[in-house]
Parts: C-alpha cells; sequence; structure tokens
C-alpha cells in the first residue's frame, strides 16, 4: 500500500490542518491507498468505488476497517456514499497538481444514458477500445497490470451471477483505461462506464450473460490480459475485436 504523501498531494487526514482522527493504522493506510487511486485518476471524478465486500477482499481487511477507512474519506469530502448506489468519488484534483482532468458532472448526465442503445454503446466501444489497448500495451505499468490481475480473477470466479460479471467486467475494463496514462481516454472510458450501467443496459446485460456466455467472456478476458503483459500489440488489438464483435452479435441476436 502506499504511503502518505502521494506525489505532492497529502491526503488531508495526514495534515494539520484538519483534526486527526481516532483511526488505526490499517484504517489509514487502506484510506491512503483509496486515495492515490483518486489522485491517480484510477478513481476519477464521478467514479464508483468498488463494493465494501470487494475492497475487504483485495486487500485482505475486515469489512469494518473498509467502512471505518470510507467514513475517513467521505468526512474529508473525497467520496460520497449514496444509499442504494454505492460511494462515488466527489473530490477534484486542484489545478496545481492535477495529473488528469476530470469528467465534468454535466457529462455524466442520465440523459445520455437513456438516449443509447445497447447496440449504440457497443458500436462505440468498438471504436473506442482497440486503441485503449493498443496505448495501455505500452504504458501499462506493474501497479498497473497488478489491478488488472485483480479484477480478472474476481471476474473469473463469477460462475452464473451477471450482475457481478458485469460489475468486474467494468473494473477491467477501467484498469486497462487507467493504464494508458492518457487522461483524455480515461475521461472518456469513465463516461461510457456510466452509461453501461444504466438500466436498460443492465437489462440487456441479463439478457446475454448466461453461463456458456460469461465462460466464454472469462477466457476472451484472459486472452487480453496475457496479450497486454506480452506487450503484444497485435495481438491484443485482435483480442479486443474480437470480444466486441461477440458482444455486438449477442445484442443483436437478443434483439
Amino acid at each position: 500500500m502506499s504511503k502518505a504523501k502521494i506525489g505532492e498531494t497529502v491526503p488531508p487526514w495526514e495534515t494539520g490542518e484538519h483534526m486527526q482522527q481516532l483511526v488505526t493504522q490499517a484504517v489509514k493506510t487502506l484510506a491512503n491507498e483509496i486515495f492515490e487511486r483518486v489522485i491517480s485518476s484510477t478513481y476519477s471524478f464521478g467514479t464508483r468505488l468498488p463494493a465494501e465486500r470487494y475492497i475487504a477482499e483485495e486487500f485482505n481487511l475486515s469489512r469494518n476497517t473498509v467502512r471505518q477507512a470510507l467514513d475517513l474519506l467521505e468526512s474529508h469530502n473525497i467520496i460520497s456514499r449514496r444509499p442504494g448506489s454505492g460511494s462515488f468519488v466527489i473530490y477534484r484534483i486542484p489545478q496545481s497538481s492535477a495529473a488528469h482532468p476530470q469528467v465534468s458532472e454535466e457529462f455524466l448526465d442520465d440523459n445520455l444514458a437513456e438516449i443509447t442503445s445497447p447496440l449504440e454503446l457497443n458500436v462505440a466501444r468498438s471504436i473506442f477500445e482497440p486503441e485503449i489497448v493498443r496505448l495501455a500495451t505500452i504504458n501499462m505499468t506493474v501497479r498497473d497490470f497488478a489491478i488488472l490481475e485483480t479484477a480478472l480473477l474476481n471476474l473469473e470466479k463469477v460462475t452464473t451471477n451477471a450482475k457481478d460479471f458485469a460489475y468486474w467486467d467494468e473494473q477491467f475494463h477501467m484498469a486497462i483505461a487507467a493504464g494508458t496514462h492518457n487522461p483524455l481516454l480515461i475521461a472518456i472510458n469513465n463516461l461510457i462506464s456510466h452509461v453501461r450501467r444504466h438500466a436498460h443496459w443492465s437489462i440487456s446485460k441479463d439478457l446475454t450473460l448466461s453461463p456458456n456466455r460469461i465462460h466464454t467472456y472469462q477466457n476472451m478476458h484472459r486472452s487480453i490480459y496475457e496479450a497486454l503483459v506480452a506487450r503484444d500489440i497485435e495481438a491484443v488489438v485482435e483480442f479486443t475485436k474480437l470480444h466486441m464483435t461477440e458482444v455486438q452479435r449477442d445484442l443483436m441476436h437478443d434483439t
């Protein structure tokens, strides 16, 4: 996990400017790690954080420790917790230290998600994602690969639950986008993820994600991951295009 200082940005609970909260070192260390991901735009403005149980599994911590770390982040206006929806990043990086521009709230308007069909969404992904993986193949760091592997391993644990698969699928693609270290591509990917979480797209996912399709998609994600680790640009682009073609075929069959 990270140290208290993240580049030139110190977590607010580590400075003398705010009242120090009585929390354990494990809580502060986890909060620091999540804050680092916010600063690096792995979790950029508007991003929904993983559920508590997933964070607990990733860092091998108790749910109570995770909950206290989220309390700490919320008390310093890093995240906002919305009942029934989850925890969302609301922290805006100061302009002088911003590594990446953030997605403005108006771009995350539900109107866009409502007027975008699943097929239209997949067309956009088919154009966008091959270029994302091409750049990620070049720019991903060891740390980026570790985050991506965590998402993949959790995705491969899913057998029948379409919602769990969709969640880890989103985390997988967000990790690849973060691995480009390109602020505009990360912002565009966050917008696509926002549309993918919308209700009528979720219905289509539930209809198409049978256990057999989940297994097929898991194999495709594994192929993309291995090509990324091998820094094989041609292979990773080809696997991504095949994946997008398969998704589109399923959507058209469903309609």
